[in-house]
């Protein structure tokens, strides 16, 4: 089967701009600098330009090369300055590659940020026979197509209210009801659903799952690795604007969550100078550790999880810091956060501390977790510090025999349960 969407040694760059100092530059040296250069170009054609210090280049994209067939529903995942946004901007001639080659068959429509393709003054109704006619649609064809569209988004009231009057949520919801609806061959999709309530959400996911069974083909961006899971047949790794892997969801998933920072770590420790923070406090060290005080990554389910953070703080503070740990599934889903009151510190200067949240036993599933760790000003929310997967532990379990397959969740509590007889 031929492909779709073929890219071939595709990159992309930015030119990024730095100030020479603080304050910038005047308009009057701006102009007096530009008719410079155009002078001394015409002085001299054949001198290669200088340099300029000021200026410098980004590559988003890096010799990316992958197929997409007719049918497939794939998930491009990365963390945040990946090149994501960059690559779907390309497929969907937004801007244009600086080097490499994208080939499309089919009808594309891309759903980008909320709003996309929408005309602010007009109506609901007239914005979704605008953009089926973009799509090169008859009005008996959208006519058709009208009432699911509506049902969909929601928004029978405003209807033939100017979109530019919608929320955010009805904005979103109407443009993917008319961008799913429209029966495009290639439907690109980025984290814009994240706009919408779960309900909507899992409404979308359902409608982009039937898209791709009808035998259309479904780009999909998102931080959510539950529904590229749940969604897709086939998944990209992007990290640093380079292809990292093509794979089936899982594999990919599992790479992309291994290729962060706390996927092998135990412990993770700084000097004073490097270490991660501000001039309020400074992290050297963060490990898991079991109950022998000994680093450990690996728990059973019937012992305690000890996660130490040391501390330092260099200065005296009027407002007290909470140390604060936030433990996540392989799926990134945030499982618990957890701080104590009691051990917030407003103590003395340039003293070093240690602070441990105790897990305890029985309560986490036989999984693998990934730990972030804060530290904040309660009363303002004034973020210190934060690291994002810093370490990573799992849990087994020695009680349970593996023929009798995984107990779903991500935490298992040992809750008291009581019985008796009342007849």
């Amino acid at each position: 089967m031929s492909p779709v969407i073929r890219i071939e040694h595709l990159s992309k760059k930015y030119p990024i701009g730095h100030q020479k100092q603080a304050g910038g530059n005047s308009l009057r040296e701006v102009l007096a600098n530009s008719a410079s250069r155009f002078f001394s170009k015409l002085r001299h054609p054949f001198v290669a330009p200088k340099i300029d210090p000021t200026r410098e280049e980004f590559w988003a994209l890096q010799d990316v090369s992958f197929d997409i067939l007719q049918g497939d529903r794939v998930g491009i995942i990365g963390r945040n300055g990946a090149g994501k946004s960059t690559l779907l901007k390309i497929l969907s001639r937004i801007t244009e590659p600086t080097s490499g080659k994208v080939s499309i068959t089919g009808r594309v429509v891309s759903l980008l940020e909320v709003g996309t393709g929408f005309h602010p003054e007009l109506t609901g109704r007239e914005n979704i026979y605008l953009n089926g006619a973009i799509l090169g649609m008859s009005k008996s064809e959208i006519a058709k197509k009208f009432d699911e569209i509506v049902a969909f988004a929601e928004v029978e009231r405003f209807l033939d209210t100017p979109v530019k009057r919608y929320s955010s949520g009805m904005y979103v919801r109407l443009a993917f009801a008319v961008a799913a609806h429209l029966e495009p061959e290639i439907l690109i999709v980025d984290e814009v659903l994240a706009v919408g309530d779960a309900q909507f959400q899992k409404k979308c996911l359902g409608k982009l799952q039937a898209v791709g069974q009808d035998g259309r083909t479904v780009l999909f961006v998102s931080h959510n690795m539950t529904a590229v899971s749940a969604l897709c047949n086939k998944a990209v790794v992007l990290d640093n604007g380079r292809l990292v892997l093509t794979a089936s969801p899982e594999t990919a998933i599992k790479r992309y969550l291994g290729g962060e920072s706390g996927e092998h770590r135990t412990s993770v420790e700084w000097n004073a100078d490097n270490a991660p923070g501000d001039g309020t406090i400074r992290l050297i060290r963060v490990a898991s550790l079991n109950t022998r005080g000994e680093e450990s990554k690996f728990f059973d389910r019937n012992e305690s999880i000890h996660i130490q953070m040391e501390y330092l703080m260099p200065g005296k503070h009027r407002l007290p810091i909470a140390p604060q740990i936030r433990v996540f599934d392989e799926a990134k889903t945030c499982i618990f956060v957890s701080h104590k009151p009691q051990t917030w510190l407003n103590e003395t200067a340039n003293s070093t501390y240690a602070s441990v949240c105790v897990i305890p036993d029985h309560f986490m599933n036989n999984k693998r977790y990934f730990v972030d760790v804060y530290f904040t000003t309660p009363y303002t929310r004034e973020v210190h510090l934060h690291v994002e997967n810093i370490i990573s532990f799992e849990v087994t379990d020695s009680e349970r025999n593996s023929n009798f397959g995984i107990i779903p969740g991500t935490v298992r509590p040992d809750f008291q349960w009581l019985t008796k007889k009342i007849s």
